[in-house]
């Protein structure tokens, strides 16, 4: 059956990635996956939690906001309380990041990735995430190191989300598919290939192996297409 977009199941929706957009921060990347769009900015602090403090390790950690315009209604401001998916999210993105991580080639020092979402349309937090990886390697690019043979960053990240559709395995999902797929799962995993994270749930409905199997292989296909794209547009900040 024809996807909503006309795109093949294993076809990525339109990619950009524009570094160095707007903004004061040292790391500043606009990056849309189709009409989902993400301001990822990366910011240094000469600071660490106090729970680090006298342990010569740096910090990584991530921040994730949907604006109140980027969905239809309106999304209310998370001032006072954040609600738990946000909570879940920014959690994911910091741990993606750390999972590549050497803390301690970083030195004490803490660099905050930011993900503001600007409009969505599905895939949110893998689109923050593999955003998030552009920024992280512009802002670690401006600071000094403690030891300049180390670099602080072991693998690049990136991430999609895949599920079944009418029965289909299908890759890099819209709203519009989100919504009424029977199983999706978010992929994180590093451009070596490893895998980070694996979030899947059927929605009525369970998957088998074949089909967990079919998922994976999508997402690894997803993830080459997001490695290289990152190594694009990072150019000669790429590092790895």
């Amino acid at each position: 059956m024809p996807r909503p977009d006309g795109r093949s199941a294993d076809q990525l929706r339109p990619l950009t990635i524009q570094r160095n957009y707007l903004g004061a921060a040292p790391g500043r990347v606009l990056i849309s996956f189709g009409d989902t769009t993400v301001l990822c900015t990366a910011s240094v602090e000469s600071r660490i939690p106090p729970w680090l403090e006298g342990k010569g390790k740096g910090w990584i950690t991530g921040e994730y906001s949907m604006l109140p315009g980027s969905t239809s209604p309106r999304k209310r401001r998370e001032r006072q309380k954040v609600d738990g998916r946000t909570t879940e999210i920014q959690r994911l993105i910091g741990r993606s990041l750390r999972a590549v991580a050497d803390l301690e080639a970083l030195g004490e020092q803490m660099i905050t990735v930011d993900c503001d979402v600007l409009q969505a349309d599905g895939g949110t937090r893998t689109a923050s995430i593999t955003g998030a990886l552009v920024a992280l390697i512009d802002a670690i690019s401006t600071i000094e190191l403690p030891d300049s043979a180390k670099y602080p960053l072991r693998d690049s990240i990136a991430a999609i989300s895949v599920g079944i559709c009418d029965g289909e395995p299908v890759l890099d999902l819209p709203y519009v598919e989100d919504v009424s797929a029977a199983v999706d799962m978010n992929v994180v995993m590093t451009g070596k290939g490893n895998y980070v994270e694996v979030q899947g749930t059927g929605e009525e409905a369970t998957f088998t192996d074949s089909e967990l199997t079919q998922l994976l292989s999508l997402a690894k296909t997803g993830i080459a297409a997001l490695t290289t794209a990152q190594k694009e547009a990072l150019g000669d900040n790429w590092p790895f």
